[in-house]
């Protein structure tokens, strides 16, 4: 537990803690009262094996938490990256990440969102919340328009974007209460639109084949050849569009919906190697998908021209020729595009397989990311409302902006943002990176199960390369703005950003063991009833 000598601490059930603490210990796993929570009242029930290194039973036991986060690694913001080693480098660090995630929950029995409801002060924590909510908005946006745009292609038209938002919230709605019926449907619900998607993107790979020593060379040679700033851009927005912040607070959450002793560390070590094979082979069933969706950009929309495209559709009687004019442009695709490229050079099986996979993607994803608005929600304020109250609220919150921006735009150039809204995700990184890795660095938090020395510093790495390439954006992006109001308006908000950042590593540094920022005092030693606690939770 942080302790800070510049104030004398209370005494709270015999227990000494810090009226002016950063962070303080919660109960042990022993008397712990568990959280108020709307879902997971029936958990999924581990088969008991003793002496076995492995079981494939207690694996399937385990599988589902990792398999819908995952689906948040395939919606339709991931379609329009480019660069394949970024795919590739961005799809293993989420396994080191989200790993993280998952001995959070097992170990405390809470997801993310509770920890920091318990452990930050007042304000902070609901600027956390309020970043979280940022993020999910903006990941919300992505995957409902994707959503719209995949139903306005496969009706040729007839149902306009703010049709395909409506038609997106309503069944968003149905079928998130498919968990009334038990968990284990909707997780096989989210098995079946993951292998909607892998069977579409597939095809459409066979159907283009792409150069596949090009495409292994793509995927682990960092070059990218002849990128300027706007490339640049898209990279960072890579970074957002596959780790998204709110993963990992919904990863935390998930991993509670299986019956496990956390009294028993043998169950709990257990289940912690469990979700960690189930995320990985979650994780790199994403990645193949997403594999296959850049290779179909790569190879079939690289090197052509707006002539090209428009003499194809002309000559197959597309009705949508008239979106690439008669020049010799560099042809320029998104979703929407892609899909009629495809259409056009393939025939109209590969417009509709394409249309079907993203609103898979769409789907699925704006299901999770709703499920993650519930967790947060719940977590940091602490609310104990009805499912259908809560759902209504973080569905209007995310909704809203999207149904105003699919009213006043058309089809054509609403996936111009997605750019922007990776970026945007990407910059709220820190805040589910850093409250994750000082929490699971404390071993006041975690008993046994804190971060050892490798995974320290491993974590503190990965927080440190994100967060120096979101600064190195904002400087680009604040510099590039022409209007002075712009100018000074983008400043103050970077100032706050980077200030509140620096708030939450300092914190993050004193757990990961920098003692002397704590106040320049003594090295952090827990109250005598905990470790009596822990030594009780230990055998």
């Amino acid at each position: 537990s942080y302790k800070n000598k510049c104030k004398d601490s209370p005494q709270e059930n015999g227990v000494q803690t810090n009226q002016y603490h950063t962070i303080s210990p919660p109960l042990s796993p022993d008397i712990q009262e568990e959280p108020f929570s709307t879902y997971f009242e029936d958990k999924v029930q581990v088969p008991k094996a003793v002496n076995q290194t492995f079981s494939f039973r207690k694996l399937w036991a385990f599988t589902g938490p990792g398999f819908l986060m995952s689906i948040a690694y395939l919606d339709p913001g991931n379609i329009e990256s480019d660069l394949w080693y970024l795919i590739c480098l961005n799809t293993t660090h989420p396994v080191f990440l989200l790993q993280l995630a998952a001995r959070l929950g097992v170990v405390t029995g809470m997801h993310l969102a509770e920890v920091c409801n318990r452990q930050y002060p007042t304000v902070p924590r609901i600027i956390l919340w309020l970043m979280v909510e940022l993020a999910i908005i903006g990941s919300d946006m992505q995957e409902v328009i994707g959503c719209a745009i995949a139903l306005n292609l496969l009706s040729v038209g007839r149902i306009p974007l703010w049709g395909g938002v409506l038609i997106t919230i309503t069944d968003t709605f149905v079928f998130l209460f498919l968990d009334k019926y038990g968990l284990r449907k909707l997780e096989a619900f989210f098995g079946f639109l993951i292998t909607v998607m892998a069977i579409s993107f597939g095809y459409e790979y066979v159907l283009v084949k792409p150069n596949q020593g090009e495409l292994l060379k793509g995927m682990f040679v960092p070059y990218c050849a002849d990128c300027g700033p706007v490339q640049l851009e898209q990279a960072v927005g890579i970074v957002g569009a596959v780790i998204m912040p709110h993963n990992i607070y919904l990863h935390s959450a998930l991993v509670k919906s299986r019956e496990v002793d956390r009294r028993n560390k043998r169950e709990v070590k257990e289940a912690n190697k469990y979700f960690f094979i189930e995320s990985t082979i979650a994780l790199f069933v994403s990645f193949l998908i997403n594999v296959f969706v850049v290779a179909v950009f790569a190879q079939a929309f690289y090197n052509k021209t707006n002539l090209d495209v428009n003499l194809m559709c002309n000559t197959t009687g597309s009705p949508h020729q008239d979106l690439f004019p008669p020049d010799n442009s560099t042809l320029e695709v998104d979703i929407y595009k892609g899909g009629v490229v495809l259409g056009c050079f393939f025939g109209p099986a590969a417009l509709y397989i394409w249309a079907i996979g993203i609103l898979a993607a769409g789907q699925s994803s704006t299901m999770t990311g709703t499920y993650s608005g519930q967790f947060v929600m719940e977590g940091f304020l602490n609310l104990r409302w009805s499912r259908f109250a809560r759902v209504l609220l973080t569905r209007s919150i995310a909704i809203t902006p999207t149904l105003l921006v699919a009213i006043f735009q058309d089809v054509e150039h609403l996936t111009g943002m997605n750019d922007f809204l990776n970026v945007l995700q990407s910059m709220q990184l820190p805040f589910a990176l850093i409250p994750i890795l000082t929490f699971t660095s404390l071993t006041s938090i975690m008993n046994d199960f804190a971060n050892g020395l490798v995974w320290k510093i491993s974590g503190g790495l990965v927080i440190l390369l994100v967060c120096a390439i979101n600064m190195y954006f904002v400087v680009v992006y604040v510099t590039s703005l022409n209007s002075v109001l712009l100018y000074v308006l983008a400043s103050l908000l970077s100032i706050a950003y980077l200030c509140f950042v620096g708030y939450l590593a300092w914190h993050c540094l004193i757990a990961l063991g920098v003692s002397c920022l704590d106040c320049g005092s003594r090295v952090r030693k827990q109250p005598a009833v905990l470790i009596e606690e822990q030594s009780e939770y230990n055998s």
